[in-house]
């Protein structure tokens, strides 16, 4: 068999080639911009020429700060183009970790957004390898500003070569891009994805059994393109010839509403927070949502009421998935098997609400205290991966040895796996709580409570006990029309069916917000820290 290179440019070249008429419609901050992929085509070939005039070279980090538009889009493809490495940054991190992903990264050029340019030039005298800017802006002319050299990106690409030649003297697993965690203990990790990896991982995104994403689609990743790619989406759609939606900065639920009724979006993608919002403006507005035919939900596991409410009240199939940004990111996907769509309503319901089953091209165990555990959907362990798209270190980086052991990804998620194979992810293990030796998953009860009516958003943590050593703490937010009639009784008996006397929590806390990751994950540390003074007194 012939031996050619996976390259993520080949992927450009055949959406130039065979889709040339196809769109992709980028919200800004100035309105609705819409370019063809034969136009994407010819504004990449001359950033990939700009950045080669400004001295990038092969290997060397581009660093983005940006939103998901179709300049975003461009930076994808034109970094790899010339053989440097894409480094989508995190815009949602504190300045500090911001500032320390630079600098370990050692960016040469940072592409960002306007909205970006206080931070970067508050920062600026930090960046150690920093030689250049380029502003994404709508704007005719750059601000007035400290960063120098500074580059107006429609400037630099209007004096590009239209016609220039992505390199193709690159091999496969040279790397493509690279993405840092989201840091929520110690400093964020860095991955490095290569071309091989996202190639493969853009393959299992167009199957059937998978996200199924194919050329009639209109696909709006709402994901950021900062987190591990936007899953990918950005790669593959440009690679399928899909219409690519791009929902801009500072989108809202309402903006998200309004783009699925206007361009008739089909397939969208983000975390469960994304998609509560996008309920709570689905009940109050008037959108036509007909054309959607799935959500893609990760990051965290969604609550079964929010399931329920798009496939039962709006006939939106809801597809839970699994990854890190360790694994490109997409390694375990819920879809019901072709004999199970006869079962009760109810028990499909609960087969959803789990992660699902392995995708090909990735192997994974579960291994608990005392080896792999069984297939019962009970027995607990930590989740084990290895693949063709799953990282095997950690970019310069001790921590490598913790995670990365035997040839496998250790995850530190825990998990059970059932008869049929279906993955379900129990906790993180630093968020499990062992009360009396017993394990209780926090995600169990969250999950449980926001099944409730009255119910926004449940985070559940654990609390020192005396006697148990841990005991559950529920924080609650409720929805804005339950305020002031849904009590903690209320909630309890909604509980006390669903479990064990023993799991129920100690107590349960209305408050009015929750905090949150840069990535939309509730943040279990800051609400510990948050509620430090009233959990020292829940004994």
């Amino acid at each position: 068999m012939m031996n050619i290179p996976l390259l993520v440019s080949s992927m450009l070249e055949r959406a130039e080639r065979y889709f040339p008429k196809k769109t992709v419609i980028s919200r800004t901050s100035s309105g609705i911009v819409t370019h063809t992929y034969k136009e994407v085509g010819e504004r990449t070939r001359r950033l990939s020429s700009a950045l080669e005039k400004i001295g990038v070279k092969k290997g060397e980090r581009v660093g983005t700060l940006a939103w998901n538009h179709h300049r975003h889009l461009e930076a994808y493809f034109a970094i790899p183009g010339i053989g440097a490495v894409l480094h989508t940054i995190n815009i949602r991190l504190s300045p500090a970790h911001i500032v320390y992903i630079i600098n370990h990264a050692e960016d040469k050029v940072l592409l960002f957004d306007e909205d970006l340019l206080p931070l970067l030039e508050k920062v600026k005298d930090q960046l150690k390898s920093v030689e250049a800017y380029v502003l994404m802006t709508d704007k005719e002319e750059l601000p007035e500003s400290s960063l120098e050299p500074l580059f107006h990106y429609e400037k630099l690409i209007s004096e590009g070569d239209p016609s220039f030649e992505f390199k193709k003297d690159l091999g496969e697993n040279d790397p493509v891009g690279m993405c840092y965690t989201s840091a929520t203990t110690g400093n964020p990790k860095g991955v490095v994805y290569s071309h091989r990896g996202v190639v493969l991982h853009s393959m299992a995104l167009g199957l059937a059994d998978n996200a199924g994403l194919s050329e009639s689609d209109i696909a709006m990743p709402v994901v950021p393109m900062f987190h591990v790619n936007a899953w990918g989406l950005p790669f593959a759609s440009v690679w399928f010839g899909t219409t690519l939606v791009m929902p801009g900065p500072y989108f809202t639920p309402k903006i998200l509403a309004e783009l699925i009724d206007s361009e008739k979006v089909t397939m969208t993608a983000g975390v469960p927070t994304i998609w509560l919002g996008l309920l709570n403006e689905l009940e109050h507005g008037n959108y036509d949502t007909s054309s959607l035919t799935r959500i893609l939900c990760g990051g965290s596991a969604a609550p079964k009421g929010l399931i329920r409410a798009f496939e039962s009240k709006y006939k939106i199939p809801f597809i839970h998935a699994y990854g890190m940004t360790e694994t490109t990111p997409l390694v375990v996907l819920s879809r019901l098997k072709s004999y199970q769509n006869d079962l009760p309503e109810e028990e499909k319901l609960e087969i959803r609400s789990k992660q699902g089953s392995l995708v090909p091209l990735v192997e994974m165990k579960i291994v608990g205290a005392n080896g792999e555990v069984a297939n019962d959907g009970k027995e607990m362990g930590e989740l084990l991966l290895r693949g063709n798209w799953i990282a095997d270190e950690y970019y310069k980086d001790e921590r490598t040895n913790e995670a990365f052991r035997d040839g496998w990804l250790y995850t530190g998620d825990v998990v059970t796996i059932d008869e049929e194979g279906v993955v379900k992810i129990v906790d993180r293990t630093k968020d499990l709580i062992k009360s009396g030796g017993e394990w209780i998953s926090s995600v169990d009860i969250e999950n449980a409570l926001m099944a409730h009516d009255a119910v926004f958003e449940a985070a559940v943590i654990a609390v020192q006990h005396e006697r148990w050593q841990e005991r559950p703490v529920a924080c609650v937010v409720l929805k804005d029309a339950a305020k002031e009639h849904t009590t903690k009784e209320e909630l309890y008996e909604f509980l006390k069916p669903q479990f064990a006397k023993w799991w129920l929590p100690d107590d349960i806390i209305f408050m009015d917000e929750i905090p949150k990751t840069s990535v939309g994950k509730f943040l279990k540390r800051a609400l510990r820290d948050q509620l430090k003074e009233h959990l020292s007194q829940v004994k």
